[in-house]
């Protein structure tokens, strides 16, 4: 009897506790934005959204900045009736959008703000804020719209895009309608640049009208500005690149070398960055995005991936040096060709011109001889005691001068180009009896090798630092202060001796003083550098069909203590010492010197230059096939 009196007093104890505990939890130790007590339909949120950071380029020189916009924002279940023609000729819209977007919205929440129109003017934001208070459940929100002062580097920069339904479902900082970056640095640097949103809450009563802050405000904040953000890039730099690039299509990527930090990345054709902001960016994008002829959204310098051609010859000539197969003096002769296979096999052409005496490597390289580099991949191949050993070895060495896979670098697209391994070779020849003179197109950069524009100049980076290079990069500076990221300031080894470089960038010298790049030679530059030029095919009637071939150069400058590493694609280009090699030393001689003087003639007539004909000639062959197909 004396135990169940006992037991009502304890159960009164024991609730009133759990009751205590709970209430000093939600009240102390949980007293923050997320207490469930703020998600009810009884607490409002108004959010105030920050600047976002602004954008320069490495000398200060202003590349973002923000405009003012306003945006008109609704709440479908606080409608109240309106006078609907009187609201349409306001914002200059018709009855049909005001039906469909208020459909729309209620479709995403009922209780939640969404944008109804977005990019108000500031004229029809004067005239709407005046009037707003007739039309119960709409309100005007500002905010920050992009603004670029220069025309250029609009795929390094990027976009902001509206907030979708899709995202703000997946990530609960955002709402629907606002801004988040979608490329580029924007994409990238989001989190930095976009700063954190304020937010005050307001009580609302069983009617709901608001009635006052919140908890007198407690959880109230203000935003916090994005943080600006230095880039690597020289504004003059890339202006300038993408001034020569005018009516071409390829890509040139500048680096330096002792930091990895991308001085100017070049895609033709670009676009405007402004044409993606204000009312009209839905009609541009679609235009922009649509066009799959020229396709100026293809950031061509990280995503295209092209045949390296003769520049290739340099890795081969480390590799070959490396592994002992060949010393700087030992020599090939060249008889207008490389002939390979059996007797009366197969023969690959070369123009380098000499015959009757052996070629060393610092002559095959400034002469680019292709009898020469085969030499030395027939031998690289049969070294060990299989093809399948020997260019596993092979593969190795490219590997660690960042070829074959993505770099790492900070921007949000890439391709991997493509480095043939032993077990490529062994799925396309199931028998497994393939050797060097199946694969022999790979000693000239041809066969199935592929490589992006950056990642041919962060090998001719890792060249000019003589084996080693840095993970190639585009931020500099958060708020004025100098990155410290690991990943980026960590030297990468190639498997390279530093002593076999300067055999290799003696040739390249050579390049320029009695070589391939000797009619556009900088007076006090020394410049080393290698011309290529890839074969380009199209299939017409299932034969191939030459059309004009591509332009490639790669160099750095100068020779000692070196300070750009840079890489040129044109497609359609023609021979590389025609059009890349000229852009080469344009922005090499613009960059070291801040203004291109030695080449006046060559500079006008590469801007001159239109491609375009080529482009809509070998455009009207794919159609053919494609309509006879």
């Amino acid at each position: 009897m004396k135990k169940r009196n006992l037991l009502f007093p304890i159960l009164v104890v024991i609730t009133g506790f759990i009751f205590v505990a709970r209430l000093f939890f939600l009240q102390v130790v949980h007293h923050d934005d997320n207490d469930i007590s703020l998600k009810g339909s009884a607490i409002k949120r108004i959010y105030t959204y920050p600047e976002r950071g602004f954008v320069y380029d490495r000398n200060g020189k202003l590349l973002v900045a923000n405009e003012q916009t306003y945006d008109v924002k609704v709440i479908p279940n606080e409608v109240k009736p309106f006078d609907t023609l009187e609201f349409c000729d306001l914002l200059k819209i018709d009855k049909n959008y005001l039906i469909e977007k208020l459909a729309k919205s209620r479709v995403y929440s009922p209780w939640l703000p969404s944008v109804f129109l977005s990019q108000l003017s500031k004229e029809d934001y004067a005239y709407l804020q005046e009037k707003i208070h007739k039309y119960k459940g709409f309100s005007i929100q500002r905010k920050s719209l992009r603004k670029y002062p220069h025309k250029s580097a609009a795929n390094v920069l990027g976009y902001i895009n509206e907030v979708n339904e899709e995202l703000a479902r997946k990530n609960p900082y955002y709402e629907q309608g606002e801004l988040v970056g979608t490329q580029g640095i924007e994409k990238e640097y989001e989190n930095i640049l976009r700063g954190t949103k304020g937010v005050s809450y307001k009580l609302r009563n069983r009617l709901n009208k608001v009635i006052g802050p919140y908890k007198e405000g407690i959880y109230d904040t203000l935003p916090k500005p994005g943080k600006d953000l230095s880039l690597t890039i020289d504004l003059d730099l890339q202006a300038y690149g993408e001034l020569l690039m005018n009516n071409k299509r390829g890509g040139i990527v500048a680096i330096e070398p002792s930091t990895g930090e991308i001085l100017a990345l070049v895609t033709a054709p670009n676009y405007d960055p402004n044409l993606m902001v204000g009312r009209e960016r839905s009609k541009n994008s679609v235009k922009l995005f649509n066009d799959t002829i020229s396709k100026p959204m293809f950031d061509r310098g990280l995503q295209s991936t092209y045949a390296p051609g003769s520049p290739f010859k340099l890795i081969q000539g480390l590799i070959g040096l490396q592994e002992n197969v060949i010393t700087p003096k030992t020599g090939f002769y060249c008889h207008h060709g490389y002939r390979y296979g059996s007797r009366n096999g197969a023969f690959m052409g070369c123009h380098c011109g000499i015959t009757g005496r052996p070629i060393d490597l610092r002559l095959g390289i400034a002469k680019s001889c292709n009898s020469y580099f085969s030499n030395v991949y027939k031998l690289l191949i049969e070294k060990y005691s299989s093809s399948q050993e020997s260019l596993t070895h092979w593969v190795e060495h490219l590997h660690s001068f960042g070829l074959g896979n993505y770099l790492g670098y900070d921007l949000p697209i890439g391709a991997k180009g493509f480095i043939p391994t032993a077990d490529y070779y062994d799925k396309v020849y199931p028998r497994k009896t393939w050797r060097y003179s199946t694969i022999i197109s790979n000693a000239i950069g041809q066969g199935e090798i592929l490589t992006t524009p950056i990642q041919l100049a962060n090998m001719i980076a890792a060249i000019a630092n003589r084996g080693y290079y840095f993970t190639p990069h585009i931020l500099k500076k958060v708020n004025g202060n100098p990155i410290e990221i690991e990943k980026y300031t960590t030297k990468k080894q190639t498997t390279i001796d530093p002593e076999n470089f300067e055999p290799v960038i003696n040739g390249m010298f050579d390049v320029y003083q009695s070589g391939t790049a000797k009619h556009v030679k900088i007076k006090d530059i020394d410049i080393c550098g290698k011309t290529g030029t890839v074969q380009n095919y199209i299939r017409k009637n299932g034969v191939r069909y030459e059309v004009a071939d591509h332009s490639i150069f790669v160099a750095f400058a100068p020779k000692d203590n070196p300070k750009i590493a840079l890489a040129i694609f044109v497609e359609n280009g023609g021979f590389g010492s025609t059009i890349a090699a000229p852009i080469a030393s344009l922005m090499i001689e613009k960059y070291l010197k801040g203004t291109s003087t030695s080449l006046k003639w060559w500079e006008e007539r590469i801007i001159n230059t239109s491609l375009e004909a080529e482009y809509k000639k070998q455009l009207s062959i794919q159609l053919l096939e494609k309509s006879q197909n």
